[in-house]
């Protein structure tokens, strides 16, 4: 009895002190994981390559403290609405030309597929990198609220997916053409008729005969979407050497970040630009030569050099339209002199 009643003493001080010890413990909390909304321009068979595996890294590096939630072209809102629904706060980041989301910024005329800027997907990063168009972009979007320009890389070049042969610039005419905003303003003087659709209802537009052909890609794209397999023709000539395209975030939502997720963010970008610069690059090639669905056309030289002189034109035209656009067709003029100049394998003359 007396060894029982020590055991029970000494458990009940044992209890106190532990029971002591817990109440007077701080309390300790689960960091919840920080959650983004990304929206792409892309479809998702499209989006498996431009944006799928940079987001799966970076929420697998990122290790519960923050995941990105990726959603396709236009399954949250209209790829027209982008930037209006991530200046509310509706979405966090996007991944999408300037052109095709309404950037009100004077720079946005130059996303997408801006005529002839570029001839080598290398052109885009050499361009933002080192000849100051990062610093133009970064600019021109400190002036709108809500929204943190990040970065731009290149995807593939623009070309005509047709459902009839194109083999002279009369063929354009009248030819309704799904493209981006300021490439259907350029392609207009030729006659094209720009027409806009959800990017989902485009492979059945060809099918119904609401659309006569689509210039919003490569050869790449034609077959990794499903467009060759509605369309019969490719033409070899392009009117952009690489598509610019960028991301974008949510400005309060960027800054709430700490430091290390915004580098990891900025790294799997990049890892994200590298890999569309192989992918596309070998895709042009191989689909080309090996590809089987898509007839090969072509636009003689002399015939399409009217289009490039006709594209310096619209250069001059968008040049009056701000300072700043000056300054950004002042930089490509300069750009592409200088690769004239190194001549190959800069540029082929």
């Amino acid at each position: 009895m007396t060894n029982r009643r020590d055991f029970l003493k000494k458990a009940g001080v044992a209890g106190v002190a532990a029971g002591t010890a817990i109440v007077g413990a701080p309390a300790v909390h689960a960091k919840s994981t920080i959650k983004w909304r990304l929206q792409t321009y892309a479809g998702p068979s499209l989006g498996e390559h431009v944006i799928k595996p940079a987001i799966d890294a970076f929420n697998k590096a990122a290790n519960g403290e923050m995941e990105i939630e990726l959603f396709y072209a236009d399954q949250l809102v209209p790829t027209g609405e982008l930037f209006r629904a991530m200046q509310r706060g509706t979405i966090d980041a996007v991944q999408s030309d300037d052109d095709s989301i309404a950037a009100p910024v004077d720079v946005s005329v130059f996303g997408g597929y801006f005529p002839f800027g570029t001839r080598y997907s290398l052109d885009v990063p050499v361009l933002f990198n080192q000849y100051g168009l990062k610093e133009i972009w970064e600019e021109a979007y400190d002036e709108v609220e809500g929204v943190k320009w990040l970065s731009a890389g290149a995807w593939d070049p623009c070309h005509f997916a047709t459902v009839e042969p194109i083999r002279s610039l009369a063929d354009l005419k009248g030819k309704r053409v799904f493209t981006f905003p300021t490439a259907g303003r350029f392609l207009s003087r030729f006659g094209v008729i720009p027409v806009t659709l959800p990017w989902e209802d485009i492979e059945v537009a060809v099918q119904t005969g609401e659309l006569d052909g689509i210039a919003w890609s490569g050869i790449t794209e034609d077959y990794t979407v499903g467009w060759a397999d509605v369309t019969k023709y490719f033409l070899t000539n392009n009117i952009s050497g690489a598509w610019c395209g960028s991301f974008f975030a949510n400005s309060e939502r960027w800054e709430e970040l700490p430091d290390h997720l915004k580098t990891l963010f900025r790294l799997c970008m990049d890892s994200s630009h590298y890999y569309r610069q192989h992918w596309y690059w070998g895709g042009e090639a191989k689909l080309r030569t090996a590809g089987s669905k898509l007839e090969l056309t072509s636009i003689p030289d002399e015939e399409w050099a009217k289009v490039e002189a006709e594209a310096l034109k619209f250069w001059d035209e968008v040049a009056e339209e701000s300072d700043r656009s000056a300054r950004v067709v002042k930089i490509l003029k300069e750009y592409n002199a200088t690769m004239d100049k190194a001549g190959r394998p800069y540029r082929y003359g």
